[in-house]
């Protein structure tokens, strides 16, 4: 795998760079600001990127913009983003953009050990998505909803739909057999208004009604 990153702290960019490549990932570039990061995933054209979310002059949305234009341009390329905070609108935008395949946003902090980035890192290359438990609380106890509805054991599952696990990872989680997962899943559908249809993916229109509570 090739990866771009985007993180203005020198320590952080090099201490990140040396994991990854460790780890048998290839770090085809490293920038330190929003500009020099696109013009990287232009020239490299990577697997995935690893971007901070607040980068120079400014240190406000620069990285997130930055990930937001490569959603558009290259859309094949998995985005992983890192930050300290929970920016609520542009994590909800990020997985808008191109139906919420291929990203991940994950919190600096709770990123404990190189294995769990990994497993993100690869997840949005592949085009799932990584999503941290404390980015989906936040964004799912806002203003009132729909999803207001749901059971507490529909709503774990919900959870566990938006951080990108398959049923059986959903299964292991609660320690419920697949079925049992098969059943919420139909009732969140049915509880949110998603009927089955031959052009929609339900469960990523689930997970997008879930993180734009």
């Amino acid at each position: 795998m090739r990866v771009v990153i985007a993180e203005d702290s020198v320590l952080v960019r090099e201490g990140l760079t040396r994991l990854l490549a460790e780890s048998g990932i290839e770090v085809a570039a490293a920038a330190g600001d929003a500009e020099s990061f696109l013009r990287a995933v232009d020239a490299e054209q990577p697997d995935a990127v690893v971007v901070d979310v607040r980068m120079p002059p400014t240190f406000t949305d620069e990285g997130l913009r930055a990930a937001l234009v490569v959603r558009q341009r290259w859309p094949g390329v998995g985005v992983l983003v890192l930050s300290q905070y929970v920016e609520e609108r542009y994590a909800t935008e990020l997985l808008t953009e191109g139906g919420g395949a291929g990203v991940g946003y994950l919190l600096k902090d709770r990123v404990g050990n190189i294995a769990e980035l990994l497993d993100a890192l690869n997840r949005v290359a592949d085009g799932g998505s990584a999503l941290d438990p404390e980015v989906v609380s936040q964004l799912l106890t806002r203003r009132g909803h729909p999803l207001d509805s749901l059971t507490t054991r529909e709503r774990q599952v919900l959870a566990l739909m938006a951080e990108g696990r398959s049923n059986t990872a959903i299964a292991a989680a609660l320690v419920v057999g697949p079925g049992a997962v098969e059943k919420h899943i139909s009732a969140i559908f049915a509880k949110i208004g998603l009927p089955p249809t031959d052009t929609d993916h339900r469960r990523v229109l689930a997970v997008l009604t879930y993180l734009g509570a």
